[in-house]
């Protein structure tokens, strides 16, 4: 089945594309979601016809990818976690946390969904952490996990 996407995906690919997916996929989530339309003559020439903008659109959040990922590059991040006598973590750093941190720092709010964290971090120590900013943009930033000195109150 061959449909024309209505925004981005990023397993299939940009606005304004023609994909071809498996029948159950287009006709059980991307028609009803609104998320494509199916590829006939009307629907492609309509799409044709808005060519320009789509691609305006496109350039634009590209752009916009690009100045996040160029703030971002070479940022580094603490977070202060308790820890145990041995330096063991209580708790891992999760990417609610990074996002969270990310926004408090630098003011560039991040979806913790976009953050490619495999495995939660539970050690000590500095991390790289790639980010997602945009379609197929990445940034990798540096995550140290310190651990948390509480003060003494007199």
């Amino acid at each position: 089945m061959e449909v024309i996407l209505k925004e981005t995906i990023d397993t299939l690919g940009r606005e304004g594309d023609i994909v071809k997916v498996k029948p159950g996929y287009g006709r059980n989530y991307l028609l009803p979601q609104q998320k494509a339309v199916a590829a006939n003559a009307s629907n492609i020439a309509l799409f044709e016809k808005n060519q320009a903008e789509i691609k305006a659109r496109l350039e634009a959040e590209t752009k916009a990818a690009e100045a996040l990922a160029k703030k971002l590059a070479g940022t580094t991040i603490s977070i202060a976690m308790l820890t145990s006598s041995e330096e063991r973590l209580f708790g891992s750093v999760t990417s609610s946390d990074i996002a969270g941190k990310l926004k408090e720092d630098t003011g560039v709010r991040i979806e913790k969904k976009n953050i490619l964290l495999q495995d939660p971090i539970k050690e000590l120590g500095e991390s790289n952490i790639t980010i997602k900013v945009g379609f197929q943009t990445t940034v990798d930033i540096t995550v140290a996990v310190v651990p948390l000195v509480e003060t003494e109150k007199a």
